[in-house]
């Protein structure tokens, strides 16, 4: 007969919870530790009296934090696992209702990119008898469905308790998910209000200490031998460093594999830190957002290997920058191995790297001076570009698409005259090697991954699959509690801080600092290069006031004090209009203790522009401009060029 205990639902989460652990294996040596070591809640009716209570007034040793923002907290859980390469997770909690739709885009953003995001929202009432309760959604055509459906989307694995004794299947199948290396993202599970305090005798088994093991997929010997094939039919093969080599820890396997064999790497904004960038055979960023270093290197590639990566439209440059190259892949996931009719090897990104190197024996390209000459040529445009400063009238940006009064405009409003490019190569210079950089959108994403150096592993956290705004400051949040001895910086647009920064007070609240570096361009500078790219008039992709009636695209530029804001919030801040201005900024917020914020006020369009890429964006196919007729001529030509699936 099994022992049971009585609790209720709400409890026996949390009792569950705080006792799951996972294991890897590591350089030979089997590496435990544990899963969850805190919760992150916004309590309200739906919640803080099932769940919450339990928190409240429960043993346990999960530390709650208090969001301000579902999404905000949400998005910071979801950088403090990558982070922790998806080693640890911070459960979230939220309401019925606003609250648990606000965390439906932090879902999205989590499964996307393949990281662990573990979510419970409060639901209506299993009885029905108070129906409709406060903020339920109504259906006429189905009383079951309500606003937490919308989580079936954007989740790996959803699940609905309306009863406490499913919390059982429903923990046990959430953990199947979040410790799957090929398949994890978000789990949402939805709990009925009334359920969560009611009680079941449950089996004390199911709360012992539970250790997940995280499987290297082995590959298969068929896939192993198709892919050595491959290579040693290449002359000049390229690799490509996806998120799954840093989530394996696999970059010295990886960095050794090329070595051997004198295969230049690029890397994908997920990658990016899994190997240091000063090395000799790292190319740099690739594709859409890449450099010229390594976008040279593609297009003269005959065999690309992508090695956990799943080629989206930024890595391949919409399948247009190697369409002419064989592509072979080893991923984790079968899905993503298979893609660009790829030789595929579906396997643990280290145990893949292992596996091959027995097929290689005596392999070694053919480049000669390539590699070296494109690293010098890219080395000479980043001086450049660190170089660059505003000389006044007739100065000439990196982004040509512009209204003729941008730059003049936006200096008169704000009195910024910061080129972001050279605020890029000035930071790096400054800040701590071992900083942790988090972004996510905007222009400062393809800035980054094209200027930005990662000496220290596993130092860059760019949210870029699904290119979340909003993710900057709370990802910054959250990677500091993943490593709170490391300096982190935030890189946020004005844009993007607008559309949400509530977990700024929380970590003035944890007595937490993290770094804000605010580029304030007055709003959405890459739409805006966008849409004046392909020929699109301005409009409201700038923070000009409206004149009259007129669009939003002629007016004076705001100037808004977002350092007053900050400071408000008990931030030390600074103000910086020049790069004297910013150099100082810097250089003192690193003896504060407390959160800072640097508003910077940045050009518009002195971001870094494209290097021998593309990416494929609808146009209309009855342009209105000479400009529009331009785009829409290029978009055609590219895509006779690209591959077609």
């Amino acid at each position: 007969m099994h022992k049971t205990i009585r609790i209720t639902a709400g409890e026996a989460v949390v009792r569950y919870l705080d006792n799951q652990y996972v294991t890897i294996e590591k350089d030979g040596k089997m590496v435990e530790s544990k899963f969850v070591e805190g919760f992150y809640a916004v309590f309200g009716h739906g919640c803080v009296l099932g769940v919450g209570e339990a928190l409240s007034q429960a043993k346990h040793s999960l530390k709650v934090y208090q969001g301000k923002n579902e999404q905000g907290m949400a998005q910071a859980a979801t950088a403090y696992s990558k982070m922790h390469n998806r080693l640890k997770i911070l459960p979230c909690m939220s309401s019925i209702g606003p609250g648990a739709a606000n965390m439906v885009t932090a879902a999205a953003t989590a499964t996307v990119n393949n990281i662990p995001l573990l979510l419970f929202m409060g639901e209506s009432f299993a009885s029905r008898q108070p129906d409709p309760v406060l903020q339920q959604v109504e259906q006429l055509y189905s009383a079951t469905v309500t606003t937490n459906d919308a989580f079936k989307a954007v989740t790996r694995y959803f699940d609905r308790i309306t009863r406490p004794e499913m919390v059982m299947s429903a923990l046990t199948n959430a953990m199947r998910i979040l410790t799957d290396p090929a398949h994890t993202g978000a789990v949402a599970i939805a709990m009925c209000q009334d359920v969560q305090g009611e009680s079941y005798d449950y089996p004390e088994e199911f709360f012992k200490k539970r250790v997940h093991f995280i499987r290297r997929a082995i590959p298969c010997n068929y896939e192993v031998e198709a892919v050595a094939h491959a290579i040693n039919n290449s002359k000049k093969p390229l690799v490509i460093i996806g998120g799954g080599v840093r989530y394996s820890m696999a970059g010295r396997a990886v960095k050794s594999f090329c070595e051997k064999h004198n295969i230049p790497f690029a890397e994908t904004q997920a990658g990016k830190s899994a190997v240091e960038s000063s090395h000799y055979l790292n190319v740099g960023g690739i594709g859409a957002t890449g450099n010229s270093c390594a976008n040279t290197l593609a297009k003269g590639a005959d065999l690309v290997l992508g090695i956990g990566t799943r080629f989206s439209d930024f890595t391949t440059s919409s399948k247009w920058l190697y369409a002419h190259a064989k592509v072979a892949a080893i991923n984790a996931s079968e899905f993503h191995a298979g893609k660009l009719d790829s030789v595929s090897m579906t396997a643990d990104a280290l145990e893949g790297i292992k596996a091959l190197e027995k097929q290689l024996d005596g392999y070694v390209t053919c480049y000669k001076n390539e590699i070296a000459d494109a690293k010098t040529a890219w080395a000479k445009e980043m001086e450049r570009l660190c170089g660059i400063s505003y000389t006044g009238k007739g100065f000439t940006p990196e982004n040509k698409s512009r209204l003729e009064d941008s730059l003049e405009n936006f200096r008169n409003a704000t009195g910024g005259e910061i080129c972001q490019t050279s605020a890029i190569g000035l930071i790096r210079k400054l800040i701590p090697e071992n900083s942790i950089l988090v972004g996510a959108s905007g222009s400062l994403p393809g800035c980054l991954q094209r200027m930005w150096t990662t000496d220290c592993i596993d130092s860059y956290n760019m949210e870029y699959g699904y290119s979340c705004m909003g993710y900057e400051i709370a990802g910054a949040f959250g990677s500091k509690l993943a490593r709170p001895h490391s300096e982190v910086y935030a890189f946020v647009g004005d844009g993007s801080y607008n559309m949400l920064h509530s977990e700024m007070i929380t970590a003035v609240q944890e007595g937490v600092k993290i770094n804000v570096l605010l580029f304030d361009n007055a709003s959405f500078g890459c739409i805006n290069n966008l849409q004046m790219g392909q020929g699109v008039d301005s409009l409201c992709t700038e923070l000009r006031y409206r004149q009259g009636d007129k669009p939003i695209r002629e007016g004076e530029f705001l100037n808004i004090d977002y350092a007053m804001c900050a400071k408000g919030y008990g931030f030390v801040t600074y103000t910086a209009k020049t790069m004297g201005e910013l150099e100082a900024a810097l250089l003192d917020s690193l003896k504060q203790s407390k959160p800072v914020l640097i508003d910077i006020k940045t050009l518009p369009k002195t971001m870094t522009d494209g290097y021998g890429s593309w990416w494929n964006v609808g146009c209309s196919d009855i342009p209105r401009t000479d400009k529009g007729k331009q785009a829409l001529s290029d978009r055609e030509a590219r895509l006779k060029e690209a591959r077609k699936y």
